[in-house]
C-alpha cells in the first residue's frame, strides 16, 4: 500500500528508539532508569479530578463548540490578564487537543507550500515535522551554547529571506531550559516587526521558572508585538495535566477562526471531560502549581552540581522547564566514542541510565535529561553516569 511522501518525509522521534530499547531492557528485568520523559512526576491536582468526574455525572459528555467551552474559553482570558496583563477576546482563543495540537493546526492554517518558518535550534523535536506536514519549510537558526542557547536579532535577520512567514520563540524552553529577557525579546521582535513575520510564541513551560529568572510573553511588549503574536500554551506541565490533552492558540482573530474552522473537520472539538478539568484547573487553588515548581527547583539545585562534577560533561544552568541539556562530547570522545549518540547507547545498555541524544534537538554534542522523576531516581542515575565515565576514562 503507497504511502503519501507528506509522512515519508517525517523525520521518526529521536526519543522513539531509546524509549523502545528501554523498554526492552526492562522487560528482560533489568533496572532502567529513565530520564528521557517530559512530563511532571505528579498526578493531577485533586480538585481538578473532582470537577472533570463531578462533570461527567451532570451528563457533560456531549459534544462542544469546536474551538471549546466557552467558560474555558474565558477562564483562559482570564488567566492571561491576571499572569500577564494582557487582554485578549474569547473570539482570539481556540482550545485543541494538546499544545501540540495547537501548533499542527496553526501551522496548517498560516502555511502555503515553501514557506518559511525559522526555527531556533536547540529546538523541540517535533516543531520541523509540524512546519513540514503543513508544506512548509523549516529554516535553522542556530542558538549558540556561549550565547544560552538563544538567537539574538542579528542572526535572526540573517535567515530571512521573502518566503519567510513565522519564527518560533520558545521560553521558557525544551530541552534547553533558558529563558529569553524583555530586552532580548523586544530586539528579535523589532525584525519580525520589520519583516511582518507571525511569531508564535510557545509558552507551555511559563509556570516552570526558577530563581531570579522570569517569564515574559513577547505579546506583552507592545501592541504591535501582540498583533503579530500567537500565544500556545496549556495545563499539561503547569499543572501535570499531560494526558488530558488541552492546549490552546491565542491571538489575531481571522488565525484564530482558520484554525477553528480546519479543527471542526478534523478533531470536532477536544474532550469535554477534559475541558472541564481545565477549567477547574484555571478557576480553582494554584497551590499545587507552586509546590511542583518548589519540588523541580529543589531537584535541579541538588542534581546539576553532582551532574556537572563528572569530568568531560559541562551544563549551562537551566533557569526553567524540567530538563537538562549538558555538552558531553568531550565525555564521549575520553570515553572511546565517536558522537554523542554512541555515547547515549551505550550509557543506556551498560549504565542502564536512558536520556535522550541531542541531536534529535539540533544540537548534536548534548543530551537531554529530564528531572520531573524523584531526587532518589535522578541521584542513582548521576551516580551511574559518573561512574560510566571514570570507568570508561580508565581505559
Amino acid at each position: 500500500m503507497k504511502l503519501a511522501k507528506r509522512v515519508q518525509a517525517l523525520t521518526p522521534s529521536s526519543t522513539l528508539a531509546i524509549t523502545a530499547k528501554a523498554k526492552e531492557l526492562k522487560a528482560q528485568g533489568l533496572d532502567v532508569i529513565g530520564l528521557g520523559a517530559g512530563e511532571p512526576d505528579f498526578n493531577t491536582p485533586q480538585h481538578i479530578i473532582d470537577q472533570a468526574a463531578k462533570s461527567m455525572n451532570q451528563g457533560q459528555t456531549k459534544y462542544t463548540p469546536s474551538a471549546g467551552l466557552p467558560r474555558l474559553k474565558q477562564a483562559i482570558v482570564d488567566k492571561l490578564k491576571r499572569d500577564q496583563n494582557l487582554e485578549y477576546k474569547p473570539s482570539e482563543v481556540i482550545v485543541t487537543s494538546g499544545a501540540k495540537h495547537a501548533l499542527y493546526t496553526l501551522f496548517q492554517a498560516i502555511l502555503d507550500e515553501g514557506d518559511e518558518v525559522i526555527i531556533p535550534t536547540p529546538y523541540w523535536v517535533s516543531y520541523p515535522e509540524q512546519v513540514k506536514l503543513a508544506g512548509g519549510v523549516p529554516v535553522y537558526c542556530e542558538g549558540k551554547e556561549e550565547n544560552g542557547f538563544k538567537i539574538t536579532p542579528e542572526q535572526l535577520q540573517d535567515c530571512i529571506t521573502e518566503a519567510t512567514r513565522a519564527v518560533i520563540i520558545n521560553s521558557p524552553s525544551n530541552p534547553t531550559g533558558m529563558i529569553y529577557t524583555a530586552e532580548e525579546l523586544a530586539a528579535i521582535g523589532e525584525v519580525c516587526l520589520k519583516h511582518n513575520l507571525t511569531i508564535v510564541s510557545d509558552e507551555i513551560y511559563e509556570k516552570l521558572v526558577y530563581g531570579e529568572s522570569k517569564h515574559v510573553s513577547i505579546a506583552q511588549l507592545s501592541p504591535e508585538l501582540k498583533e503579530h503574536t500567537i500565544i500556545i500554551n496549556g495545563v499539561s506541565k503547569s499543572h501535570s495535566m499531560t494526558g488530558w490533552r488541552i492546549g490552546y492558540a491565542v491571538g489575531n482573530e481571522k488565525v484564530i477562526k482558520a484554525m477553528t474552522n480546519l479543527a471542526s473537520h478534523s478533531t470536532s472539538n477536544p474532550t469535554t471531560t477534559a475541558q472541564y478539568g481545565a477549567i477547574a484547573a484555571y478557576e480553582g487553588p494554584q497551590d499545587a502549581v507552586e509546590e511542583m515548581r518548589q519540588a523541580f527547583a529543589e531537584r535541579l539545585s541538588i542534581i546539576f552540581e553532582q551532574l556537572t562534577s563528572i569530568p568531560g560533561v559541562s551544563c549551562i544552568k537551566p533557569q526553567g522547564a524540567f530538563y537538562l541539556f549538558p555538552n558531553v562530547k568531550e565525555a564521549a570522545i575520553a570515553c572511546g566514542y565517536q558522537n554523542v549518540d554512541e555515547f547515549a547507547t551505550a550509557l543506556l545498555e551498560e549504565a542502564l541510565v536512558a536520556v535522550i541524544p541531542g541531536s534529535g534537538f539540533g544540537s548534536e554534542d548534548n543530551i537531554r535529561l529530564s528531572y520531573a522523576t524523584s531526587l532518589e531516581q535522578l541521584e542513582a542515575a548521576v551516580d551511574r553516569i559518573s561512574a560510566f565515565v571514570k570507568e570508561k576514562m580508565k581505559h
